[in-house]
């Protein structure tokens, strides 16, 4: 190849990556201003949120904010209550969709296709639909006003968690299945011992995706939870916000204090899981 093509080429190569990597670049930058902007704003005085042009670094930075967010009220209750409910919510998905996900992917019957199309049509369903009927059976129950319709459903499965632990253990060589039968391994021997610990990306994706959905969750605690000691960090944020209100406007400043603080959990367990988690949702298991 003539020397002037290479150079033409290479100098495409680079164009290319230079156009995806500023667009990556542009994309992140506007995704992070407003969390740049929450962090600011928690640390300035009231009369500093709005003013203009936007003063980004806090002066003087006040610390004060949290300090009376975590004060006035019960905040790290309200954590430690998202804390438990996200705790449960991670055991209860965990345990029942490997369960689910490995007999839809390994044990085959004939009705394991019909069943699987019909628990995959259970995520067209809209939340909104079901929830006069089960506000019904939890009052029926007895929990309303209780963790337990936030955290027992979890041990019934997820429809979205199973789809995705089916598919991550499809591409687990058959191959070490046959070899555990025969070193006499039962079908819970090879789930024990060759499934689970080959499909650690795969769980840890899940117990993330649970985490993240319970720790945001705001229209569950909204509807089941009423007294004050129960309320989550999402469902006391908003309460939060109202309250202020009522009580001579709302203060920006300490809003974005306790949203800071609701939001960090979340970012603390995506840092440490992100390998984990980037590996668990590129899988390639198709059925054959």
């Amino acid at each position: 190849m003539p020397r002037r093509s290479r150079r033409s080429l290479r100098r495409e190569g680079f164009a290319a990556r230079a156009a995806t990597y500023g667009t990556l670049l542009t994309g992140s930058v506007l995704m992070l201003i407003p969390f740049f902007w929450m962090l600011s704003t928690s640390l300035k005085e009231r009369g500093q949120v709005f003013a203009y042009p936007i003063q980004w670094i806090p002066r003087p930075v006040v610390w004060e904010n949290y300090l009376y967010v975590t004060v006035k009220w019960p905040f790290w209750r309200y954590m430690l209550n998202s804390a438990f409910i996200a705790g449960l919510t991670i055991i209860g998905s965990l345990v029942s969709c490997t369960l689910v996900a490995y007999a839809f992917a390994r044990l085959k019957s004939r009705v394991s296709r019909p069943l699987f199309l019909l628990m995959l049509s259970t995520m067209m369903l809209p939340g909104q639909v079901t929830v006069i009927p089960l506000f019904i059976l939890y009052r029926n129950l007895g929990w309303i006003d209780t963790f337990a319709p936030l955290t027992i459903p979890a041990f019934f499965g997820n429809a979205f968690y199973i789809f995705m632990l089916r598919q991550f253990f499809m591409t687990v060589p058959r191959e070490l299945e046959d070899a555990a039968r025969i070193d006499g391994c039962g079908t819970w021997g090879v789930f024990r011992h060759v499934i689970l610990p080959m499909s650690t990306p795969a769980l840890v994706a899940v117990a993330v995706f649970a985490f993240m959905a319970s720790w945001n969750d705001f229209y569950g605690p909204l509807l089941f939870l009423s007294s004050e000691k129960h309320w989550t960090a999402a469902l006391a944020l908003s309460i939060f916000n109202s309250v202020q209100g009522t009580e001579g406007g709302l203060r920006t400043h300490w809003a974005m204090a306790a949203a800071t603080l609701t939001v960090l959990p979340t970012l603390v367990v995506f840092y440490y899981a992100q390998r984990y988690f980037v590996q668990g949702i590129v899988f390639k298991g198709v059925e054959k």
